[in-house]
């Protein structure tokens, strides 16, 4: 949900052909399997466009190509930096993806910003991510845009990366 909802704002910020956003998950479980039909209806419901995508596992590659890594849960965040091997640089670029959003508290444990997961629940878990994922992307968007334009100011033509699932 969050990989179409912040391309979507990329877009209408003009960054869609200079940002890529890749959505992963930290395990394999749903490796191959197609964006949950649930989530499809609540997408479609607010007006984005769902891509057909099959949903695939991060690896220690995608983190280190990434300038910006999206955690859902504070488990993903761990599971992110463990499989990053816990280096340095990387532990800087996963950052909570409610940490983007303007009323999400601040200076909290990370588990205090997790979305909320709503795979074990109904349509309306659905509709609260997405509540959650659309309250944070315009902050992503924000934060993208500042690291570009500081790294055209450096010399750099930089990239920036997205959320794993």
């Amino acid at each position: 949900m969050a990989e179409v909802v912040l391309r979507d704002r990329f877009e209408r910020a003009g960054l869609g052909d200079v940002v890529v956003v890749d959505s992963t998950g930290v395990s394999g479980e749903e490796d191959g399997n197609p964006i949950d039909h649930r989530a499809q209806v609540v997408l479609r419901a607010a007006g984005y466009d769902v891509p057909r995508r099959r949903a695939r596992q991060v690896t220690a590659v995608d983190l280190a190509s990434h300038d910006l890594v999206l955690a859902m849960t504070a488990s993903h965040a761990r599971a992110l930096r463990r499989i990053g091997h816990d280096e340095p640089a990387l532990a800087e670029r996963v950052r909570m993806y409610r940490s983007f959003d303007p009323a999400a508290p601040t200076g909290v444990p990370e588990h205090e910003l997790d979305v909320d997961d709503p795979w074990y629940g109904d349509q309306v878990g659905f509709e609260t991510t997405l509540a959650e994922v659309e309250a944070a992307a315009d902050g992503v968007v924000e934060h993208v845009r500042r690291a570009l334009r500081a790294a055209q100011e450096g010399g750099s033509t930089g990239r920036a990366g997205g959320p794993p699932d």
